[in-house]
């Protein structure tokens, strides 16, 4: 039986931008803003990645 097109691994397919940050990611991104004050990890601002 093959295996669906969805299923593929990204390697595969070559690399893809990623347009969604994670945690840490978002977090390191503020305090290189200067946004970041020290409050809760929940609920952070919105941020896009640079480009």
């Amino acid at each position: 039986m093959s295996q669906h097109n969805s299923f593929k691994s990204s390697a595969a397919t070559g690399t893809a931008k990623r347009t969604v940050l994670k945690r840490f990611e978002r977090l390191d991104l503020l305090k290189k803003r200067g946004i970041w004050k020290g409050q809760k990890l929940t609920g952070l601002p919105k941020t896009k990645p640079d480009a």
